[in-house]
């Protein structure tokens, strides 16, 4: 019997990215153990600002724990314990006078399902700004319009902004989880796995909107939709059991990968 077929890689938008831009994220040596078990394996990355990152791999790999990193949700974790060095804007945000409040300020996440508060459209955003010490409304108002225009929402719902936010359509609700976040205009904004809920369309949506965000905000995204990788991300980290097995241009990564491990994986023949 003959092998069997093997999956082309996606296709890969071709447009080349700007003069390279400078290094916002620079993780040095960093693993990371639940208890005993080593989860991330001596990470050393560089991540750039005001482009998209994506983080592939398959389920189990490490990409969702390194995402979590880079705002220290994993302290929300018992047991967990962090070696290395984890740098923003030159910055070591595991140093002991971090403020992790801040720190989530300005990395700003968005989860797998939306999470929208049981509020109005208006008061999801406004809600958030209120956290962070705004209380005028004229300033809130503004800051509430501006960031559902950025996240492509406010022509579907500026007529119902006092509706409660979880009568919207998923992937609506997705995009106001997203305005939410980039409401306090955080430096980085982190992506986990964005559209996985969401149908053809509204994910198209929300891969159009991380395209249009990148202008203003550096994002990573982890995603196990390779093709969504390949659409919208400039470079590619992939992973395998909690190493970092390649990292390069996205078109690089899809059409010719430095190792064979990141070929079997993007054109199919595992994960």
């Amino acid at each position: 019997m003959g092998e069997a077929p093997v999956t082309r890689a996606p296709q890969v938008k071709t447009t080349e990215l700007a003069a390279e831009t400078p290094a916002i994220v620079e993780i040095t040596d960093l693993s990371l153990f639940y208890g005993a078990t080593k989860a991330l394996k001596n990470i050393s990355v560089t991540i750039s600002e005001k482009i998209v990152t994506a983080f592939i791999g398959p389920s189990g790999c490490g990409k969702s724990t390194l995402l979590r990193c880079l705002n220290r949700m994993n302290d929300l974790i018992d047991n967990v314990r962090i070696e290395g060095k984890c740098h923003i804007a030159g910055q070591d945000i595991y140093g002991h006078d971090i403020d992790t409040i801040e720190l989530r300020k300005r990395v700003g996440m968005v989860f797998q399902r939306s999470n929208p508060f049981p509020k109005s459209i208006h008061e999801n955003i406004a809600y958030a700004l209120r956290l962070h010490g705004t209380n005028s409304k004229s300033e809130m108002d503004e800051i509430v319009e501006r960031s559902l225009r950025q996240a492509a929402l406010w022509d579907e719902v500026k007529d119902r902004l006092h509706t409660s936010g979880l009568g919207l359509s998923g992937g609506q609700q997705q995009r106001l989880c997203i305005a939410r976040a980039i409401a306090i205009q955080p430096e980085i904004l982190l992506m986990d796995e964005p559209a996985s809920a969401l149908d053809p369309i509204a994910t198209a949506k929300i891969e159009e909107l991380i395209l249009e965000l990148k202008k203003d905000y550096t994002i990573v995204i982890v995603t196990h939709n390779m093709q969504q990788a390949a659409r919208v991300s400039d470079y590619t980290a992939f992973f395998y059991m909690g190493q970092l097995v390649e990292f390069d241009r996205t078109l690089k990564i899809f059409t010719n990968p430095s190792q064979r491990q990141t070929e079997d994986y993007v054109t199919g023949r595992f994960g």
